[in-house]
């Protein structure tokens, strides 16, 4: 490592300069690695021009087995706003195009890191003959309702970015459904986010199966079905506190967990059955479960909790950075921990039932709240890319460059 980019980790936030702190200690067995050969890929999720630019996400990925990134607008907002590693790149866009509009700066800026990320992880997608080491970018969340929409767009991303391991962000919403069974035929890389239930799993399973049996060349595209875990413990635990029985204490803490679990046996007996059988000879990828949402949450529970009791081959679990760190550091690879005590994780969201607590119901709701969510983050990302256009077109600097 050389001493500017010692210097750069020193102005590092602290999950990512405590992480570069622990990956380079040698003397402690790295259980991130144990991981993949429990069949598992681990994905950053997090970007930052810095992390790029300094080389800390390429040392991710060829010393730690990190093999994969996602990004959401809550992640760019944060970096762009709250940095200064885009400023020299919004003064040459700026200079060419003063009065751009934010959301097309955004774009330029975007896209510079993405490009930039999937480059990086394009080893990973070659040793992986096009199944692994892939970035995501996602579709407006304001098109979430917009089957139309997020197709045109997802597509017009692919383009932009122009890299196959890219994959596009879509939700599993009533109206992204068919958009996800479009993209699939049409060739497109899909990472499907904001699934919450079985009932969601079902439909994006049905439309990936259904739009590789639509593409021409199947073995070319690659899709992930993104499962929150975290989000679902968060809502059903504050509704068991406020039931209070013995019952309900019982169940804190083990319905995020015991829903992937029922969720990754369905998908064992998706993509494993007779049904995948004639997709599978044409060379069709399995669409693997993507654990998403696996920073913990509540402060009682186990900082990994939500890593070591989902492992198994064939998923994707997609860590924060201070996950990923903390999991280097005192996680445990216990084996393959999502496909143990399935009967017990069934008597716990049946015993969830019988309280009065409906599942459904607190999905569809996350879903809606993450749309909605997404959508606020992304028109704050905005506001504080024109805030910065602004600022900069007002300075003298710019003024006398120009």
């Amino acid at each position: 490592m050389t001493a500017n980019h010692r210097s750069v980790f020193s102005r590092l936030n602290s999950p990512i300069q405590d992480l570069a702190q622990q990956l380079r200690s040698n003397s402690i067995m790295n259980p991130l690695k144990e991981l993949l050969n429990q069949g598992q890929s681990i994905w950053l999720d997090y970007i930052q021009r810095e992390l790029i630019q300094s080389g800390e996400l390429k040392r991710l990925v060829e010393e730690d087995e990190v093999r994969g990134v996602t990004s959401n607008p809550t992640i760019f907002e944060k970096a762009i706003a709250g940095s200064t590693y885009y400023d020299k790149c919004l003064r040459a866009t700026l200079a060419k195009d003063p009065q751009i509009a934010a959301d097309k700066l955004f774009e330029k800026l975007a896209i510079g890191d993405i490009r930039a990320a999937t480059d990086i992880l394009r080893t990973v997608y070659d040793e992986a003959k096009g199944g692994d080491g892939f970035v995501s970018i996602e579709v407006s969340p304001h098109l979430a309702h917009d089957t139309a929409g997020t197709i045109t767009e997802a597509k017009r991303l692919r383009a932009e970015v122009d890299r196959p391991n890219l994959m596009v962000k879509v939700p599993a919403t009533p109206e992204g459904i068919p958009a996800i069974e479009a993209l699939i035929a049409d060739g497109v890389n899909v990472n499907i986010t904001l699934m919450f239930s079985m009932k969601h799993y079902e439909e994006v399973a049905r439309a990936y199966i259904q739009g590789l049996e639509r593409c021409s060349n199947p073995e070319q595209v690659a899709s992930v079905a993104s499962f929150f875990v975290s989000r679902v413990d968060t809502v059903v635990d504050s509704a068991l506190e406020k039931l209070g029985t013995e019952e309900a204490k019982a169940l804190l803490g083990k319905i995020g967990i015991a829903n992937c679990k029922v969720v990754y046996q369905r998908f064992r007996e998706v993509f494993h059955g007779k049904d995948f059988a004639t997709l599978r000879r044409r060379g069709a990828r399995v669409q693997r479960p993507l654990w998403a949402s696996t920073g913990t949450k509540n402060p009682a529970y186990s900082d990994v909790l939500y890593v070591e009791n989902l492992i198994g081959p064939e998923t994707v679990n997609t860590l924060p950075p201070a996950t990923l760190n903390a999991f280097r550091h005192h996680g445990r690879v216990k084996g393959f921990t999502v496909g143990e005590e399935l009967k017990e994780a069934e008597s716990d969201l049946s015993s969830l039932k019988k309280l009065g607590v409906d599942l459904n119901e607190v999905a569809e709701k996350l879903q809606a709240d993450g749309v909605s969510a997404f959508a606020n983050s992304f028109d704050q990302l905005l506001g504080a890319v024109e805030e910065k256009r602004k600022r900069i077109v007002a300075s003298t600097e710019f003024l006398v460059s120009m």
